[in-house]
């Protein structure tokens, strides 16, 4: 059963790399989400197929999509839903409406352009898969994910994210420009869009994504892949381990225990898709970027000499050996 799942994954990979071109690195990344349970924060210039990603990706499930536009006057229960008052045989009582955080799919679209207060109202969804109303607590889909959006060079009229939000997100994925050969597969796809051949495409059921959810928790791990996990994220915090390197002047604050469970879930997705039922270094050296480049928070120094987190992980992968 888990090769058809790994077929069904597989099938859906193509038809998001078909329908989201030159960013293959995205679709991947977005798969590895689903799989391990997990929220994705993708950061990207305008125009490089952020939400185009993931509107694809839940029209090629059999999943709800719920789109919060993000901006500076959205309330909480915009986002959560909120008690109204219904009429009901004659007499007026409260019930709970719900938001479109109630949905398989939430496109958390430029959520640093709104306030804290509203950032923080997706918390609670993010980690525990619950919302909380006035009191009583209310259970989102089983099949439940968070996918945000943010603009890296837009600063008027945003808010950062706080480390406690920035530190739920599975993975952030920088989303680059593409290249030549491309951006001319991109005109083409418009040009040919709306086509009876893309509105009949398959959808994926919510069963066969949590049985493979179910495979991925049973693959191999080994002692040693485990401890090059805590070798790499032990790096970020005590740096001070590593001499030779510069490693200790460009961090200020490493990865909380979030980077090794990350770190372990992702690896043993990305061994999945590639139909092993083990988990080798090499898993962890590719999803290493994705996990840790929004939970390190840099020194001056590095600021000061245009050193980025890509960089300083680049670096750790250097330094740290696997077992």
């Amino acid at each position: 059963m888990s090769s058809d799942q790994r077929e069904a994954f597989q099938t859906l990979e193509q038809a998001m790399n078909t329908a989201v071109v030159g960013q293959e690195h995205v679709v991947r990344t977005l798969l590895i989400a689903l799989l391990t349970n997990g929220n994705v924060l993708l950061e990207g210039l305008p125009g490089t197929a952020k939400t185009r990603s993931v509107k694809t990706l839940a029209r090629v499930l059999d999943a709800t999509l719920g789109r919060i536009q993000f901006t500076p006057d959205l309330l909480p229960s915009d986002v959560t839903g909120t008690e109204i008052y219904q009429e009901v045989e004659g007499r007026q009582t409260l019930t709970f409406q719900e938001g479109p955080v109630f949905n398989n799919i939430v496109l958390a679209d430029e959520i640093n352009r709104a306030p804290a207060k509203v950032q923080a109202a997706l918390l609670e969804a993010m980690e525990e898969r619950t919302v909380t109303v006035a009191g009583r607590s209310y259970a989102l889909p089983t099949l439940f994910m968070v996918l945000a959006t943010q603009n890296p060079i837009e600063q008027e009229g945003t808010y950062p994210l706080p480390e406690a939000q920035m530190d739920r997100f599975l993975m952030k994925i920088a989303v680059d420009y593409p290249d030549d050969d491309a951006e001319e597969a991109i005109i083409r796809l418009v040009r040919e869009e709306g086509s009876a051949a893309a509105k009949s495409e398959a959808r994926l059921s919510q069963e066969i994504v949590l049985a493979a959810r179910s495979a991925v928790n049973e693959l191999t791990v080994s002692p040693n892949v485990d401890k090059y996990i805590v070798a790499l994220v032990m790096a970020s915090r005590r740096p001070q381990r590593y001499e030779e390197s510069r490693l200790k002047d460009w961090i200020r604050v490493g990865s909380s225990p979030r980077a090794s469970i990350a770190l372990d879930k992702c690896a043993r997705a990305r061994a999945w898709l590639d139909g092993r039922d083990y988990v080798d270094p090499e898993d962890v050296r590719a999803v290493a970027h994705g996990v840790l480049r929004h939970r390190l928070i840099l020194s001056y120094d590095a600021l000061a000499e245009s050193i980025d987190s890509d960089a300083v992980i680049d670096e750790m992968l250097r330094q740290v050996a696997a077992a």
